[in-house]
This record gives C-alpha cells, sequence and structure tokens, in this order.
C-alpha cells in the first residue's frame, strides 16, 4: 500500500521544451551542442560551480551574445505550469505524503518562481514534506546515491513508496534501491491520472 510518493518536476508537473534552449543558443551563433555544455550543465545542477561561472562558461561558447541573452537562452526550456496539476497535487497531498526531487539548477528555479509570481510558488511548495534539489545535493538523478539520502532522511519505506518521473535512466536508477516507480511517458500520459491507470 502506497503512503508516499515522491515526484520529479520537469515535465511531470512543468511542462518543459528540451529542444528550446539548443535552438536559442544556435541562434545566438552556438555551432553544435558538445560535451562541454554537458559538463557545465552537471556540474552546475550538483552545484559544483557557482552561477555567475556557469553563466560565463556558457557566454563563452556565444561570444557575440550578452549575458542577458545566454540567461534568456538557458531558461527557453521551461514552458507553463498548468493550473489543473498544482489542484490535483493539493488534493493529493491531504492522503499522502509527498516529496519533489529533481535534477534542475538555481537559475531555472528562480525563473519558475519569478514567471509563476509568489502565490503559485508557495502553493506548490507547500504541497511537500521536503522539496530536493540536486544542485543543493552535490548529487543528480540517476546516481543512487541522491534516492538513498531521501529515503534515508525521511525514514521512508521503499516498498510504501512510489517514485514517478518522466526519465527512463532516473527510474532505473530509483528500482535499484526498491523503490516503487512510474515511468511517465510525457504526451502519452499526465500525471493526474495516477488513480485511473491503477498506479496507487
Amino acid at each position: 500500500m502506497i503512503n508516499t510518493i515522491i515526484f520529479d518536476f520537469g515535465d511531470v508537473f512543468i511542462n518543459l521544451d528540451k529542444q528550446a534552449t539548443p535552438l536559442a543558443l544556435k541562434k545566438l551563433g552556438l555551432t553544435e551542442w558538445s560535451y562541454h555544455i554537458d559538463t557545465l550543465n552537471f556540474n552546475f545542477e550538483k552545484g559544483l560551480i557557482a552561477r555567475t561561472e556557469f553563466l560565463v562558461g556558457l557566454n563563452q561558447l556565444v561570444p557575440k551574445a550578452s549575458p542577458e541573452e545566454v540567461l534568456a537562452a538557458w531558461n527557453a526550456v521551461l514552458l507553463d505550469f498548468p493550473l489543473y496539476r498544482l489542484e490535483f497535487l493539493e488534493k493529493l497531498s491531504k492522503k499522502y505524503q509527498l516529496y519533489l526531487l529533481s535534477n534542475t539548477d538555481s537559475i531555472h528555479i528562480n525563473h519558475f518562481k519569478e514567471t509563476n509570481g509568489d502565490v503559485f510558488y508557495n502553493r506548490f511548495y507547500n504541497c511537500f514534506e521536503k522539496v530536493y534539489f540536486s544542485y543543493d545535493l552535490g548529487k543528480r538523478k540517476p546516481e543512487v546515491e541522491i534516492y538513498n539520502y531521501v529515503i534515508t532522511e525521511n525514514n521512508l519505506n521503499p516498498e510504501k513508496t512510489l517514485f514517478v518521473d518522466d526519465n527512463l535512466d532516473n527510474i532505473e536508477g530509483a528500482k535499484k534501491t526498491g523503490l516503487q516507480v512510474w515511468y511517465l511517458q510525457k504526451g502519452k500520459e499526465d500525471v493526474i491520472q495516477l488513480f485511473e491507470k491503477g498506479i496507487v
């Protein structure tokens, strides 16, 4: 019997356009997406480098662009957060212990807050017992350590805890800890179908 749910953020609650940032950087002069950008991104998501260092590193790849243009390009991935998903989450929080576990960075979280406003932001955060971001933890999904950290810190029973994510690698990482999983397939499913699909 599931009593706890750990949710991912992007493409579970907030919609993403994962091609938007590469396209925006290309318009700013980027010739190709590289391993160097992935490394910058992963290090920033793990809190290993500061916001300034990350943005300067990105700007060096598109030297003719302004810092403001680079920042806008980086945030282009973030789309809307439908109100119906928030309302579903609020109802869910009355019946289950909820946690958020997201690979993200401080720039994207700040942009989410600024775009949606304090009221929406606080309503969302108040649904969770605790919110976990990779840049705070120094770990990223699908590293097993990040799931174990959340499980241990909150004394969760993996057999009674559901993990929801749209990334198959992250799902496989969670399985290694004994967590129950729902691989939510973007475009085919929506988080509000949790009950009708018999997930819990």
